[in-house]
């Protein structure tokens, strides 16, 4: 029997997923697994069955990511469950700030009592008058599972696309449109575009890229859209640029302090996954891979940990061992097994970062004493006998 809890509401189209041996639990320090959206983990006590921690959502910026690693807890998010709705909001945000609908709607609702409110509109609606965004072009850095989806839309909506991505995937670069322009540099994409949508996790590289220096070369009346991280954008640099008038709107999901408020900023109360599907989706793909790494011990989609997948357990006893990055860890392991004449079936060894994860499949069951010579191998932080 697993344990699971669950911080914040998920999905029940995605807890019906886990079959009579899950038992959902009142206390998070005695689970074997959680589940959260947006409660904050920092700070939080793990308990010492704690095995993996899965954010129905992309960004993981809630959980602390190095102390889990360091404990051997596996971090799971769900990349793409919510691209969909991610992107049909940046797709309004760059109507939004194209037409002055915000504007239109509240004059009407400010003369709703009007007796003569559709031919006051008439003389009042030249005050909101907009552009379209066909023909206009849009650069989209970060061509990751939400700005692929973004890129692509905005073609079939007549616009001229610029897609900046060092890093896209194979898989991305499948999906793209081939209509969209290759920038290869981010100067390029400043200066050519009449919109610029930011689609790129919070790094060290990326965090206040969108800064005075980026917005300079910017076109006058640029559009700036941030549906990624508020952390991508100086908010200060951005504030004085709106106010200069050399950006016409940044449109932003992330309601801080200094940009609510401000003329030309358009903030949306963080509604990009905040639909039904996307919810469902996300739940759908956490508790997935919940599942699979409690049962089989195969990782996919972690942020702390590499993934690796050796597929269902059939016959063999699997061992799965979270240790540190460094050389000779293999070796030890192996040595180990050889020493009790066990036999090594099949194995996996993937690294990332400071982290590794070891899969092996063995030939017969090991006992208390293998697995506590296994546990005691220095920089080994967790290991996992599933039989």
């Amino acid at each position: 029997m697993f344990t699971y809890h669950c911080l914040n509401p998920i999905a029940e189209v995605g807890l019906s997923r886990f079959s009579s041996d899950y038992a959902h639990i009142d206390e998070p320090e005695k689970a074997e697994a959680i589940l959260v959206r947006s409660a904050s983990l920092h700070g939080k006590e793990f308990g010492e069955h704690l095995l993996s921690i899965a954010r129905a959502g992309a960004g993981v910026n809630n959980i602390p990511l190095d102390e889990c690693a360091s404990k051997g807890i596996v971090v799971f998010n769900t990349p793409g469950a919510n691209a969909n709705g991610v992107k049909e909001l940046v797709i309004a945000g760059m109507l939004l700030a194209s037409r002055d609908i915000i504007g239109g709607v509240d004059w009407v609702h400010d003369h709703e009592e009007d007796g003569n409110i559709a031919g006051a509109a008439e003389k009042a609606k030249a005050a909101f008058a907009g552009r379209e965004i066909e023909g206009k072009k849009l650069g989209v850095i970060g061509l990751g599972a939400i700005g692929v989806l973004v890129a692509n839309a905005a073609t079939h909506l007549g616009m001229d696309v610029y897609g900046y991505d060092p890093y896209v995937s194979v898989d991305s670069a499948w999906r793209l449109s081939r209509s969209i322009h290759h920038a290869t540099t981010l100067d390029e994409l400043y200066k050519e575009c009449d919109y610029i949508s930011v689609h790129v996790p919070a790094l060290e590289s990326t965090i206040g890229m969108i800064d005075k220096n980026a917005i300079s070369l910017m076109k006058k009346d640029v559009v700036v859209l941030n549906f990624s991280r508020d952390t991508l954008v100086n908010g200060e640099d951005m504030v004085d640029a709106l106010v200069a008038g050399k950006v016409k709107h940044y449109v932003t999901d992330f309601p801080i302090p200094g940009i609510a408020g401000v003329k030309g900023a358009i903030v949306i109360p963080h509604l990009g996954a905040s639909t039904e599907e996307s919810e469902d989706n996300c739940a759908k793909m956490a508790v997935k891979q919940t599942i699979d790494y409690l049962e089989n011990g195969n990782i996919k989609n972690s942020v702390n940990y590499p993934d690796c997948d050796m597929g269902r357990r059939g016959e063999h006893v699997r061992i799965a061992l979270l240790h540190e990055n460094i050389p000779n860890m293999l070796g030890r392991f192996t040595k180990i097994l050889g020493d009790h004449c066990i036999n090594i079936a099949d194995l996996a060894n993937k690294s990332k970062g400071g982290y590794a994860y070891t899969l092996m499949d063995v030939d017969s069951d090991i006992s208390e004493e293998v697995i506590d010579q296994l546990r005691s191998v220095e920089c080994v932080k967790k290991i996992r006998v599933l039989r």
